[in-house]
């Protein structure tokens, strides 16, 4: 059958029927689309709102937070007038197509950038027995319109360049088909599904490669059984990593099944999966979009009786593994099937749809959002709060042009950044060929300045709109060309530096790493000339520590007798020596190192972006979703899946949407901070009540990231953000941990916007995002080193010193170490001479003031390594008197005494961000790169997935900015100078490696 011959209707497609060939007249599969009886239409709501009233009161349920006040409407749509050189270039009149959106490719400003794109695939040109698909309507769209023309056609619409053009990808593309469903997997649409001319579609992945400039089909290969053929289902990519197909038609009924492929595994196949919790029932034409922290919502559909559905589901999967469903809250606007929705941030974009007997949605519920963050519904003019029937009614008669826009079905929409699209579809029997776009505001207000800042472009032909308005994602979850496979077959390709937790290698040999990073001797030079200030600070709370022990002995717990503790002394354990002829392997089963880190390539011009290295999609882990703190003896079982969101006039979103900008925050032009010391009151006391509720240990779970100093750097901690994924709703918070080792606070200038980002994200996402203490957070350590100074000099003296007080009072609270699948322990400085089993720091109470420590918190915050491996024992630390460094057998006597198998800590800066200690058993971390603007160090994380693999991932220093007196401002000037006098009138500790002079009488050592 050619592609202009009769196909079966979605819509109306005989559930019993074989695929409807030519000529053949369709059935329903029921006498007519009628509108469900009264009872059902009441009952939902009632199910809806009983459901949302249990997610909101109880932390054992699944759902979504509580109802915020005042979200956003819904916006309104307005025509794009797009570029369409020649005839075959636009798409036409079409419905039951798909509508993808596709990230850049390319650096921007290259030769080879092609900016972000929507990919419109297949879809019906035409009504039988109405080729043209316009003119005079048959029956105002009734039941049975029968479609036709379907087609295999790509469009391809250029969103900086307002224009459409025909793509004619090579290889061989999949049949004509419509009712199929597309999602972009990084440059890559994968389509599935469908039905054509001949009936069925068959249930391969076909995936058009857009990496190149010349796009290319591919089929993929996936063993197994399937999905099996199926139209009018939905497919999402769920957390980057899995497709999920759901529900549908298979020619004999609506389906409810679920299925994954996971895109992370090989061979490809697909996995029949039993969610838990309440799902939606068999249906058809529902429609689903995946939130970028991993939530699926599915909403609406055609049930098997051809009743439209109103209710919302989220899917969602837990670390476990396990997969659960969950009602979503609010009351939807109306029921409706073959509508579109996609998300947008935290907001799902519902627009048009079917209510059945050829009626559509009217009213002004043509378009709605569900607010996933405040969990209501709205529509165009306010909050949902009881169903309304979707027909005609008083504000379509009034002639609202946004109204009639949206009446629409069989349509598909996209989003790109703030933005989202809807093109074609079917209304009153005439197939549509216009572009909507509207712009969701509260988005643009919540979402990162990472979202917007990869392209901005005007778009002077969209009516009713200003120019230069509109911000477009440039996503880096890209996908990379893969050369096919034999036979025209092919898997799923490469995404380009994902920055969700994704591994992108670099050699990090030693003699491999090294290299990257430039070294300056005038900074190492400038770093061994100490500070006395620094040592009398550490002499003095020694002391005081010393004072409460017998003889100046440490502690020692009964299961610690028979281990001398004295600087020349070696380990009496059982433990063997670290044998230096040990391969870096040597690291126990279970936990190892990576054999590659990544790296970013600071590019000249100091831009805050760098070069990334691709990730084969082999390599690519995108961890589960998190659902629990702790371990699983201590954790909710049923924590909410949906529950992300504070209030959006909280201090801690107030701190959010100021602070967490990846890729555009800049240092303030005034150096007023932006909170008052009442806000900071507020901050400070929630974020306490949640560290006096953790333990001094806390016990966390794999996947998680490990950040070591930042030392006020809170442009490295945005570098970092940006490259390797943010700790957002936006980011990888739902699928990865945070756990920061302190030392937040002092030396570098922005010291207030580090401590409040760290304390917000800890308040918001109180069981993924993890503090320790260093020992900068002390108030006799950081009324010297800077913080104190900060807080004045930004908040005024009265202010700034009541601050200054509330944060050092907070500090006391903060846990002090951290256990990972018991295997890996997590610290700020080390192990010293009196730390011999975890149960030492489990026993110290908190709130805990440095002077009123013990040896015990002195060595776990203060202690070093020895200079390296071939150095054994306990020696005295350059840092100061009392305090000591600590050898390879110390590392190795202290993993066998608690059965671990690494031990990773802070405290020293490392020129490559990162270093190995005693065969790989320890490893140092620091994050703050060029520390004090004088060592040209690296700074560095630690990724450690749940095959408990570390990858270390690297960014350089950035070159020094290039500035004017004309363009320099006095406030600038000011913030460029007070820290660096700081500095030098108190020079950090060396950096670790460096060998200081003999008898120099300024270095730590001699004081």
């Amino acid at each position: 059958m050619d592609a202009d011959s009769a196909m079966a209707s979605e819509a109306d497609y005989d559930p019993s029927a074989r695929p409807i060939s030519d000529n053949q007249t369709e059935k329903n599969s029921s006498p007519t689309e009628s509108e469900p009886s009264t009872p059902q239409q009441k009952q939902q709501p009632s199910n809806l709102s009983n459901n949302f009233n249990n997610c909101s009161s109880s932390p054992g349920a699944g759902g979504f937070g509580a109802a915020l006040p005042g979200p956003r409407c819904a916006p309104t749509y307005s025509v794009v007038n797009a570029i369409i050189e020649k005839k075959e270039d636009g798409p036409g009149p079409r419905c039951g197509h798909t509508l993808t959106a596709v990230p850049a490719v390319g650096e921007e400003g290259s030769s080879g950038y092609i900016g972000p794109r929507l990919i419109l695939f297949g879809g019906a040109t035409a009504l039988e027995g109405n080729s043209a698909g316009s003119g005079t309507p048959t029956s105002a769209g009734s039941a049975g319109i029968r479609l036709a023309g379907a087609t295999a056609d790509a469009h391809c619409y250029d969103v900086l360049t307002n224009k459409w053009s025909r793509i004619t990808p090579i290889g061989e593309p999949p049949t004509p088909r419509a009712a199929h469903v597309a999602t972009a997997v990084g440059t890559m649409v994968v389509i599935q599904g469908g039905i054509g001319p001949s009936g069925l579609s068959a249930e391969d992945l076909h995936v058009l490669d857009l990496t190149q400039q010349r796009p290319r089909w591919h089929r993929v290969v996936v063993n197994g059984v399937g999905p099996g053929p199926r139209y009018g289902h939905v497919m999402a990519l769920v957390g980057q990593r899995y497709l999920m197909a759901i529900g549908g038609n298979d020619g004999k009924r609506p389906l409810a099944d679920v299925w994954a492929l996971d895109t992370a595994a090989k061979p490809y196949e697909w996995r029949k999966i039993e969610p838990e919790g309440e799902g939606p029932p068999p249906c058809m034409y529902a429609n689903a979009s995946a939130r970028s922290d991993g939530l699926l919502l599915l909403c609406g559909g055609r049930d098997a009786n051809s009743v439209p559905l109103e209710g919302a589901y989220g899917l969602a999967k837990h670390r476990d593994g396990r997969w659960e469903w969950a009602i979503a809250p609010g009351v939807s606007p109306s029921a409706r099937y073959q509508h579109a929705a996609v998300f947008v941030n935290a907001r799902l974009h519902v627009s048009g749809g079917a209510l059945g007997g050829g009626r559509m949605v009217e009213d002004c519920s043509s378009v709605a959002v569900l607010d996933t963050a405040a969990g209501v519904w709205c529509d165009t003019k306010s909050v949902i709060t009881s169903p309304r029937s979707g027909r005609y009614s008083a504000d379509a008669a009034g002639g609202d042009a946004a109204v009639e826009l949206t009446r629409r079905c069989r349509h598909a929409a996209a989003a790109v950044g703030d933005l989202i699209f809807v093109y074609g579809g079917l209304r009153g029997g005439v197939l549509l060929d216009d572009l909507l776009v509207a712009e969701d505001l509260a988005a643009a207000e919540t979402t990162s300045a990472a979202s917007h800042a990869a392209a901005a472009a005007a778009m002077p032909n969209v009516q009713g709109r200003d120019q230069n308005r509109y911000g477009f994602v440039d996503d880096k979850n890209g996908m990379s060309v893969t050369d096919s496979q034999c036979n025209g077959a092919v898997v799923v390709g490469n995404p380009v530096a994902p920055p969700i937790n994704g591994d992108i290698y670099t050699d990090i040999s030693t003699e491999n790493a090294i290299h990257h990073v430039s070294r300056s001797s005038e900074g190492v030079e400038y770093l061994v000339e100490a500070a006395a200030a620094e040592a009398e600070a550490i002499c003095a709370t020694l002391a005081a520590a010393k004072a409460r022990q017998t003889n100046g002995e440490a502690e020692v717990s009964d299961k610690d007798c028979g281990t001398e503790a004295t600087p020349g002394a070696k380990s009496a354990s059982t433990v063997s020596k670290p044998d230096s002829t040990l391969s870096d392997n040597s690291v126990p089963a279970g936990v190892r190192l990576h054999h590659r880190a990544v790296l970013v390539t600071a590019e000249a011009g100091g831009a805050l972006g760098g070069m990334v290295r691709q990730l084969s999609i082999d390599q690519f882990e995108h961890e589960g979703r998190r659902v629990s703190y702790g371990t699983p003896e201590s954790a909710v079982a049923a924590r909410k899946l949906f529950d992300r969101q504070m209030s959006i006039t909280s201090v801690p979103k107030k701190v959010l949407a100021h602070l967490l900008k990846p890729r555009g925050w800049k240092p303030p032009v005034q150096r007023q901070f932006f909170l008052d010391c009442n806000e900071i009151a507020d901050l400070c006391d929630n974020a306490e009540r949640i560290f006096a509720s953790e333990p001094t240990v806390l016990q966390l779970k794999a996947p998680i990231k490990l950040f070591g100093d930042l030392h006020g750097q809170f442009g490295d901690l945005m570098r970092l953000f940006d490259e390797y994924g943010s700790p957002s709703t936006a980011g990888d918070i739902a699928y990865i941990d945070y756990l920061f080792l302190g030392d937040y606070v002092d030396r570098g200038q922005h010291s207030l916007e580090t401590m409040t980002l760290l304390l917000a994200l800890k308040v918001e996402h109180p069981h993924q995002v993890h503090l320790i203490r260093g020992n900068h957070e002390a108030a006799e350590i950081n009324a010297l080193f800077g913080f104190r100074i900060e807080c004045i000099e930004r908040m005024g003296e009265r202010d700034g010193i009541w601050v200054w007080h509330r944060m050092n009072r907070l500090f006391n609270w903060l846990p002090l170490a951290a256990l990972i699948e018991k295997k890996i322990i997590c610290m700020h400085g080390g192990i010293g001479r009196s730390i011999n089993h975890v149960e030492q720091i489990e026993s110290i109470q908190r709130p805990i003031a440095m002077e009123a420590g013990s040896i015990v918190l002195m060595d776990l915050l203060w202690s070093d390594p020895t200079e390296n491996d071939s150095v054994e024992g306990l020696r005295p630390n350059a840092r100061g008197p009392g305090l000591v460094t600590f050898g390879p057998d110390r590392v190795m006597e202290f993993c066998n005494n608690n059965d671990l198998q690494l031990i990773v800590r802070a405290h020293e800066c490392v020129m490559d961000g990162f270093e190995r200690f005693a065969q790989g058993h320890l490893i140092t971390l620091f994050s703050a790169t060029n520390y004090c603007g004088t060592a040209n160090n690296a700074g560095a994380i630690l990724v450690l997935g749940r095959d408990l693999v570390v990858v270390p991932k690297l960014i350089h220093p950035l070159p020094p900015a290039i500035s004017s007196p004309e363009t320099t401002s006095p406030e600038q000037h000011i913030e460029d100078t007070w820290m660096q006098e700081l500095n030098a009138n108190r020079p950090p500790t060396p950096t670790r490696g460096r060998t200081q002079v003999a008898g120099d009488r300024g270095s730590l050592a001699w004081v």
